[in-house]
């Protein structure tokens, strides 16, 4: 393996392993290899999301967001550990951590009228909660859910070709996966004396699931740990997503590519009092998928890192690290 330390993270184009040009496709596949065996991150553009619909999206959940908290605990689900609808404010913490982020947010999940009756995954999902509030929420939220899906689907047979793997291996394992899309808001803070000293946006953490495609990445305040242990703030253009590897990928790759550890960080004391939003989408496998270390990424030098566990048993032991389940 090539080691890279890169000062920003690469940025690719989606179209090149889409267009059928076997040159472009191979090349995209060797870039995407590097950058996810050394950051772990990359920028893409081409991916089939247009600003439209990004607009849409983000002129809605801000509508949401300012609605009371009374209107919108409503929508708040601890039951089914808020996989669906609202999480208020600060119940989230990074693993290994008991300050809750200085942030809220929204859950979408698959919607189940699209899931065969015919496939047992179905009876394993909540319904999606759709606020009464925002009656063009709901269509434009699934909209989003499945172009990203898709995005993240042709992410994952890059990575399957670099893997040495059939191109389609992941196709079976994250039909009607168990992805969410988390519509974020980093709320102002109006008095920054009021919250705890450790208090941040979202502290250091890495994501659970295979892959996250996070659209509104720009914003200032998300930042990447290089393995050189310098933090290096992440940028994309308009037109990009963010795409990052999550525990899952690393705990099936052994290692071999990486879920980097990242984080949001506060913006200056004098710009505490202003919002950020950001829609990442957490593509997650079905809860039966298999993450036990493939076979060839275990070798003499890189032994077996990880006990056998299915998508199900990690989801479940991370949402109670997180606070999100007890």
């Amino acid at each position: 393996m090539t080691e890279i330390l890169y000062d920003e993270i690469p940025s690719l184009d989606l179209a090149d392993f889409t267009s059928g040009d076997a040159e472009k496709k191979a090349a995209f596949v060797k870039k995407l290899g590097d950058a996810y065996q050394n950051i772990g991150f990359v920028a893409i553009k081409n991916h089939g999301l247009n600003k439209e619909l990004q607009d849409r999206l983000y002129a809605v959940i801000k509508e949401f967001f300012s609605l009371p908290d009374g209107t919108k605990s409503k929508y708040e689900k601890p039951e089914i550990g808020f996989q669906r609808g609202y999480t208020g404010k600060g119940k989230e913490h990074a693993k290994g951590r008991n300050t809750g982020d200085l942030k809220e947010f929204y859950h979408v999940g698959q919607e189940l009228a699209n899931i065969p009756d015919s496939d047992p995954i179905k009876a394993e999902y909540p319904a999606n909660i759709w606020p009464e509030e925002l009656p063009e929420f709901k269509a434009v939220a699934l909209e989003i859910y499945k172009t990203l899906e898709n995005a993240g689907k042709n992410m994952l047979r890059a990575i399957a070709l670099h893997l040495g793997l059939e191109e389609d291996y992941f196709e079976d394992k994250v039909a009607y996966g168990n992805s969410i899309l988390r519509q974020i808001h980093y709320f102002p803070i109006e008095n920054p004396d009021a919250v705890p000293a450790d208090a941040v946006r979202a502290a250091e953490h890495g994501d659970i699931n295979l892959i996250t495609l996070l659209m509104g990445a720009s914003a200032d305040g998300l930042q990447v740990l290089r393995r050189d242990g310098k933090w290096i703030p992440i940028t994309a253009l308009p037109d990009q997503l963010v795409v990052n590897v999550g525990d899952m990928l690393e705990r099936l790759t052994n290692k071999k590519l990486k879920s980097t550890i990242h984080r949001v960080v506060n913006p200056p004391r004098e710009l505490m009092h202003t919002s950020r939003y950001s829609i990442p989408f957490f593509m997650h496998p079905r809860s039966e998928m298999d993450l036990t270390c493939l076979d060839n990424c275990i070798d003499a030098n890189n032994p077996k890192q990880f006990e056998d566990a299915t998508a199900g048993e990690f989801l479940e032991e991370r949402l109670r690290e997180l606070g999100l389940k007890k």
